[in-house]
């Protein structure tokens, strides 16, 4: 329950706040000319005596009779005047609080202090004089105590927030929706909700159920949200149902994904005649996308009066969420057609969707129009921008977006350090590194494992030990498990298992399964069957649908001649019903993606890729090329097998792409599983012979083939 006070005191209170309220029409250049409180000579403070002494007065222009000489003369409130107009001075004039103590503080010099605090967002001097105000009974009028309560509540101060509204003889809506706004902002709803109940019916308004409802959204409470905004509808305020309130219920329907909240609140839009309203139909249009109904989301967005650059990217972002990629897309040209100009939120999106389907051509377009609409290089479409560029496999021109940056952020980097990483130059990422580090920049736990990626795919074990226990001695932050997985596949690859066992027996969480497909890996490379089963058994029970551990599996007891081990892991896929990702590749040419499934028959110039593939498995050959038939995992004939290598769909892409364009061109193949040892081979003798660059992204990273070489230098 709020404290109340006394009835004696209530009525000084109230005394003191007409005096208060009548001093508001008073100027505050004219309180220094008032009649003086007290007449007769006085002892001046030490601290008065020694400033205006030296003749340290910072704008001697505004100041015509000094401090000290005021307090001389008695003239208690135009001494603190002097002081209240000249700046740096503020402390001082509080000072005078505590040094005239038994004598009463006209209410105008109360005024003038809390005026200048407020002004200046003084938190520590305003509470100093509140305090000395309360115990002289004096408070501020509501106007005064309302500014006091925001000021502390925006600043967190909710407890000296608190103490004002505990201490105000009235309050009106505003007070009460401050401070309750103050507890949501600062996440303590328990404390809100019990204000916001204690709160006279009267009083609650719109602000008040909005405040309420968007606070338990952003503190992961939309359910609660969803109750309020129900028990607002059952309370009759009808007028409170304007576009905050139910914006704020739609974001709660958003949360839940309750696509059938979302349609009654869409019901009470349509009876409050709100549908008028941009701002709200942009929020039912993002509810229904984020609930799964894409269709209707676009329906609404459609009918949105003054669409805006934000109803644009919200809807377009969706269709990205939804995997409609080319629907966004879509969506993005029109929105270019209608004159929006897009902003860092739109371009990073469209960047990003670019990024997750390597749609190198089309974020190149995107760039094109950034450059000619003059974008911002600070903004953080540029990180989103590198981030593309990385993950197409041209990192050349993801540097030179970060060159051009004149500051970049700490996305900036880490999307700079982690790109070079994957596309196999770990150690100019190493080095990226030490220049984030001079130039100031702190890093996050993502920097480092882009930086632990690199060591990773270097072989660097014990520069990345290094960087890992740098994380807590000199940076200050946690090991998180994504840190711990990269250490695993850092030693794991090196095929250093005894340190991997002591590290996992060590860490303070339990290890995910990220980890322990790191580990499995490792297992595959250096045979380990010990230590694969043990990681296998710890990722059937993490995620027993997923296809890849049994296949990494059976690869390692396949690797080892295990077969009946390699049919035990086929009958449990079997049994459990998980089916293997058929491996696909894919290559853009002339605008259009052609696929490739292993032993694929169905591409129009089929008859050509092969004759292709029959020439250069020819010419390798003579080069000393040697199917490595290991990677077939079949108990079949050494002669199918070769056949069986020879139809893998990243050699189908490679071929496909010699033939299809110009000589010199380079070819970029991208492949949804990895690269198996055979076709990593295979190309890089292609490279040589076709004098392609050929890149190949699996799904760990990007290999480089040039010149009959690749940039992960076979270690990978």
């Amino acid at each position: 329950m709020i404290r109340r006070r006394s009835g004696c005191a209530f009525l000084c209170s109230l005394l003191n706040s007409r005096r208060l309220a009548r001093s508001f029409s008073v100027p505050i250049a004219a309180a220094a000319t008032s009649p003086p409180c007290a007449a007769k000579p006085r002892r001046i403070p030490t601290f008065l005596r020694e400033h205006d002494s030296s003749g340290a007065h910072p704008d001697p222009r505004r100041t015509q009779v000094p401090a000290a000489a005021l307090c001389a003369e008695g003239r208690f409130q135009g001494a603190v005047d002097a002081l209240f107009r000249q700046r740096g001075r503020v402390c001082d004039a509080i000072r005078l609080l505590d040094d005239f103590e038994g004598q009463p503080v006209p209410p105008a010099v109360y005024l003038n202090l809390f005026r200048l605090c407020l002004d200046q967002c003084a938190l520590d001097e305003a509470r100093r004089v509140y305090e000395h105000a309360v115990s002289w009974e004096f408070h501020p009028d509501i106007l005064v105590a309302n500014r006091l309560i925001a000021m502390f509540a925006k600043s967190g101060c909710t407890v000296s927030a608190r103490h004002v509204f505990d201490h105000m003889p009235a309050r009106d809506a505003c007070s009460w929706n401050t401070v309750i706004a103050g507890y949501a902002k600062g996440g303590d709803m328990a404390e809100a909700r019990l204000l916001f109940d204690e709160m006279p019916r009267e009083m609650k308004d719109s602000f008040s159920w909005s405040t309420m409802m968007s606070g338990y959204v952003r503190h992961d409470r939309p359910a609660e949200a969803l109750r309020l905004y129900g028990k607002m509808q059952m309370s009759g305020k009808s007028g409170c149902n304007n576009k905050f309130t139910v914006s704020s219920a739609l974001a709660a329907s958003a949360a839940v994904l309750s696509r059938r909240f979302g349609k009654e609140i869409h019901g009470h839009i349509i009876r409050g005649e709100l549908t008028s309203d941009a701002v709200v139909w942009s929020a039912l249009s993002d509810m229904y996308a984020k609930c799964g109904a894409i269709v209707e989301a676009r329906h609404i967005f459609d009918g949105t009066p003054d669409r805006d650059v934000v109803s644009w990217s919200a809807i377009i972002g969706r269709y990205f969420d939804a995997g409609r990629s080319e629907d966004g897309l879509g969506l993005f040209s029109k929105m270019l057609r209608s004159g929006v100009r897009p902003n860092e939120f739109t371009f990073a999106g469209v960047l990003n969707a670019c990024s997750e389907r390597t749609m190198e051509g089309v974020g190149k377009q995107v760039h094109g129009h950034m450059m000619r609409i003059g974008w911002d290089p600070f903004s953080f479409a540029a990180g989103a921008l590198i981030d593309m560029y990385s993950k197409c496999g041209n990192i050349e021109s993801a540097k030179n977006v970060f060159e051009g940056m004149p500051q970049p952020d700490l996305v900036s980097w880490t999307s700079m350090i982690s790109g070079l990483a994957q596309n196999g130059y770990p150690e100019e990422a190493l080095r990226y590194f030490e220049s984030l580090l001079k130039s100031g920049t702190k890093p996050d736990h993502i920097t480092f494992v882009g930086v632990l990626s690199a060591c990773t795919h270097a072989g660097l074990v014990d520069k990345g030990l290094e960087i890992f226990h740098s994380i807590e001695k000199e940076h200050g932050l946690v090991h998180s498990n994504d840190h711990y997985a990269c250490v695993v596949d850092l030693l794991s690859r090196a095929g250093r298992f005894e340190e991997v066992e002591e590290l996992i027996s060590k860490m303070p969480m339990k290890p995910d399964k990220f980890l322990w497909a790191s580990l499995l890996g490792g297992c595959r490379i250096h045979k380990n069957l010990r230590l694969a089963r043990l990681a296998a058994d710890a990722l059937f029970e993490v995620e027993p649908e997923n296809a890849a551990t049994y296949v990494t599996l059976a690869n390692i007891y396949a690797t080892a001649g295990l077969w009946e081990d390699v049919s035990k892991v086929r009958k449990m896929m079997d049994d459990r019903r998980v089916v293997k990702k058929p491996g696909s590749s894919w290559i853009e040419v002339g605008r259009k993606v052609h696929r490739f499934l292993v032993g694929d028959e169905s591409h129009p110039r089929i008859k050509e890729i092969h004759v292709k593939l029959d020439k250069l498995s020819a010419r390798m050959k003579e080069e000393g090329y040697v199917p490595d038939t290991i990677f077939v995992l079949h108990d079949i004939e050494e002669e199918q097998k070769e056949q069986n290598l020879v139809h893998h769909s990243e050699k189908l892409a490679v071929a496909f792409g010699i033939i299809a364009t110009p000589p010199q061109t380079s070819i970029k193949v991208f492949k949804n599983l990895r690269i198996c040892g055979d076709c990593h081979t295979a190309i890089k003798f292609i490279s040589r012979i076709a004098e392609r660059e050929i890149i190949v992204r699996d799904s760990s990273r990007f290999h480089h083939f040039k010149h009959g070489r690749c940039s992960c230098k076979d270690y990978w």
